[in-house]
């Protein structure tokens, strides 16, 4: 028995090498900096905020409506539990590839009963039975130049990549709830904002209906507030579809398990968003789930180029085999009775054009992955760039807007004086509503895009997903 252990033992001592190629980071193919100039808001203000990673979801967000739900969402939307399962079916993968470094012992017990041919003519039956036990390894190849160990290793890194796949999924489903709910927010803010111009638009038609029965106004004015009535009915609408959407979008996202909230009404009443720092770029985008997933691939295609490689050497396989034997049940364990098998098998590859083949294909294949794992770096580069320079610019826009729609609500009240005066027409009443109207949709669209803005950079920082 202690030689069959030494021979179980033994073929591990060689196994620990491998023949892929030594893995280095590559430097990124992005500026060491964010991108600076009049976009762009000075990051001296942001040294002492922590970064995207650093604030979980549940301290970037203040609401606790919000919170909730995303809660919910991360319990029962199927998208996640999808990347989850296929993390179960990555990691399940990983150890198949894993056992094929250990034999597969069976054991085995057999009886067996046998007649004789009577060759010697003494009219005899000869009946032979015969029992036997014994433990068995076949075919166990010896990984000797780290073939399997290499399979296996890409495998771990798929499993890996698979794992960052479902952290991905998480930030994007935690952005995604927030996003819908703040859009919620701000269409109901607008459907108040239309129901009011509605009720401020049939009350200018009463008001000008009873100036035309006087011969005070034109019908022209009359046709006029009537267009906007029905302008203001119109957008009534659209904004009611828009917030069932949005309801709707946020059912699918929690999995049809939407807690029974009272929702919020506007974008004031939706709760806050905690500021964060961008950091540098070198350290914060290498932590993306993304990004981490394809290195973790590219590291699989390096794992790969071992085993191509390995495929150029001899394989041997080891077949082995200890028990017992005896015509007896009661002499199976006796003196005598044991027995034991070795065979031990070298396949030496002398031509084969599909070695060849599979090595050039993981050599394409490495470059393949290099090549998507700096395009997933420099997509990320820019949606972060993107996003901010959206936050340098959104603060002067939304104060700009504040002040117009000052301007337009005074200029608009003007006008409604000078009409009732005789002083100017209806049509300037109209120009000044409109621009009124036009300038809080663009106010609240603004607010809108300013706390998106934080969520998709929350997101592009990598936050959200512990």
């Amino acid at each position: 028995m202690g030689k069959f252990a030494y021979l179980l033992v033994v073929p591990f001592l060689f196994s620990a090498c491998t023949l892929a190629p030594k893995y280095l980071r590559p430097n990124p193919p992005v500026p060491d900096k964010w991108p600076g100039g009049a976009a762009y808001r000075s990051s001296k203000g942001y040294l002492k905020i922590p970064g995207a990673r650093e604030i979980r979801w549940q301290e970037f967000f203040t609401d606790k409506r919000l919170k909730e739900i995303i809660r919910t969402a991360l319990h029962n939307n199927r998208n996640l539990k999808l990347a989850a399962l296929n993390v179960e079916e990555t990691r399940a993968m990983y150890g198949v590839k894993r056992a094929d470094l250990f034999p597969v012992v069976n054991a085995t017990a057999a009886r067996s009963k046998q007649r004789m041919p009577d060759t010697h003519g003494f009219g005899q039956k000869l009946i032979l039975t015969e029992y036997s036990a014994g433990l068995g390894i076949t075919a166990w190849e010896i990984d000797f130049f780290g073939r399997i160990r290499s399979l296996e290793r890409q495998a771990l890194e798929e499993y890996f990549a698979t794992e960052e796949a479902r952290r991905g999924v998480q930030i994007s489903l935690v952005s995604e709830v927030a996003r819908v709910y703040f859009t919620l927010a701000a269409d109901r803010e607008d459907l108040r904002l239309a129901r009011s111009t509605l009720e401020t638009q049939k009350a200018l038609y009463d008001l000008i209906k009873k100036r035309y029965d006087v011969g005070l106004a034109t019908e022209l004015d009359l046709n006029r507030v009537k267009t906007q009535v029905q302008a203001a009915k119109r957008d009534v609408a659209y904004y009611v579809r828009l917030t069932a959407r949005d309801k709707n979008a946020l059912n699918l996202l929690t999995g049809y398990k939407m807690p029974h909230l009272p929702l919020p009404h506007d974008l004031n009443s939706a709760g806050g968003i905690r500021k964060i720092s961008s950091g540098i770029p070198s350290d914060v985008l290498l932590n993306r789930p993304d990004i981490m997933a394809a290195e973790h691939r590219l590291k699989g295609a390096y794992a790969f180029i071992g085993a191509a490689r390995a495929a150029f050497f001899p394989r041997i396989s080891l077949t082995t085999a200890i028990g017992t034997a005896s015509r007896d049940l009661s002499g199976l364990f006796g003196a005598g009775s044991k027995a034991w098998r070795f065979v031990s098998d070298v396949t030496l590859p002398v031509f084969d054009a599909r070695t060849w083949a599979a090595y050039r294909v993981s050599k394409a294949e490495r470059k393949i992955a290099l090549a998507k794992y700096e395009q997933t770096i420099q997509r990320a580069f820019r949606e972060v760039a993107d996003s901010l320079a959206v936050q340098g610019t959104v603060d002067r826009q939304v104060s700009a807007q504040r002040a117009f729609v000052d301007a337009a609500y005074h200029t608009y009240h003007l006008s409604m004086k000078r009409y009732a005066t005789g002083t100017d027409s209806y049509l300037s009443v109209l120009d000044a509503q409109r621009s009124l109207y036009a300038a809080q949709q663009q106010l609240v669209s603004l607010r809108l895009l300013k706390i998106a803005n934080k969520i998709r950079l929350y997101a592009a920082l990598g936050g959200g997903g512990d």
